[in-house]
């Protein structure tokens, strides 16, 4: 649920996994035949970010992650995140030179991959690795967070399954994009970033206020705000407590409230978005007021794109007209 929780655990098998002793064979043959060509077998800096399709899957993906670890990004047009993190995962890709390769898959013309991955919501971050399909993270996310990702994963590539990388041709190597300037927010938002890491919760919101001041519509400072508030609510609760209270008080709007953050943290999405449709159905007048502005809150923790988020926002019409 939330982008900082990004973790290399829930590795999940692929129909056309290799076990994990033949990837390593099959790596330690390839290098050793691009060692014997005398470097014939690296690739071209164009090479490092592919489009991949449903048709091409097994090639472009499965094979090649038997070499290096790929990481895909599943991502649509109308996508307003996909736009901010897409670009950045292209010049992370570039930047790591071989470590990693970035597959592009257009969810729109690919359903069936999306739905083979579990996707719900976009822009989603998986990665292959010897045929494995391991969850990275979902939604725009800082670029620190997103290279300590990434460094987790060449780590277990390395470690489980000796991918050491695919070489690339140096020669035209300067042809790779140039790297983004840093933006006016980026101290700001690794500043936020920090904070968030350290469970200084007020610190971060602070830091994403201070950057939607001067820029109200950064999609970042917005997401991470949301997010910094939302775990800020629930760092000192008792989440028992907080169970039973909901259980026992059905028409409470600070008791359904509160159990619908701690759904949201704990990943059950739509039971915080139904327990908070519910509430606004069942209370009238300020406490029905509450329920919906908290409701819109947790939107903004997801982002407005997820289809669970669509999903709420049509239920929530339906109990208010």
């Amino acid at each position: 649920m939330q982008p900082r929780n990004m973790s290399m655990s829930g590795v999940v098998d692929l129909a056309a996994v290799k076990a994990a002793g033949e990837a390593k064979v099959k790596a330690e043959q390839a290098r050793a035949e691009a060692a014997r060509q005398g470097g014939g077998g690296a690739v071209h800096p164009s090479s490092l970010v592919i489009d991949v399709d449903e048709a091409g899957f097994e090639r472009d993906v499965l094979q090649r992650s038997v070499e290096v670890p790929v990481v895909i990004d599943f991502w649509a047009e109308w996508c307003e995140p996909c736009k901010q993190l897409g670009p950045l995962l292209e010049r992370l890709a570039h930047e790591y030179n071989g470590r990693f390769v970035l597959a592009k898959v257009d969810v729109d013309a690919n359903q069936m991959l999306m739905q083979q991955f579990g996707i719900q919501g976009i822009p989603a971050v998986f990665a292959v690795v010897a045929g494995q399909a391991l969850p990275l993270f979902q939604g725009a996310a800082p670029e620190t967070q997103i290279r300590q990702t990434l460094d987790q994963l060449i780590q277990v590539g390395e470690e489980r399954f000796g991918l050491t990388g695919i070489a690339v041709d140096q020669e035209d190597a300067g042809q790779a994009p140039a790297e983004v300037p840093a933006g006016p927010y980026d101290a700001l938002l690794e500043a936020a970033v920090r904070a968030l890491d350290a469970n200084d919760f007020g610190g971060a919101v602070q830091a994403y206020k201070n950057v939607l001041a001067d820029d109200p519509t950064n999609t970042e400072a917005k997401l991470g705000l949301a997010q910094a508030e939302l775990l800020g609510r629930v760092q000192d609760m008792d989440p028992q407590q907080v169970r039973n209270d909901a259980a026992e008080k059905p028409a409470d709007v600070a008791a359904q409230i509160a159990a619908a953050d701690l759904d949201l943290v704990g990943g059950h999405v739509e039971d915080a978005f139904g327990r908070l449709v519910e509430t606004v159905r069942r209370n009238f007048g300020e406490g029905r007021d509450v329920a919906r502005l908290r409701l819109l809150e947790l939107f903004d923790v997801i982002g407005p794109d997820d289809p669970r988020v669509v999903a709420a926002r049509t239920a929530l019409a339906r109990v208010l007209f």
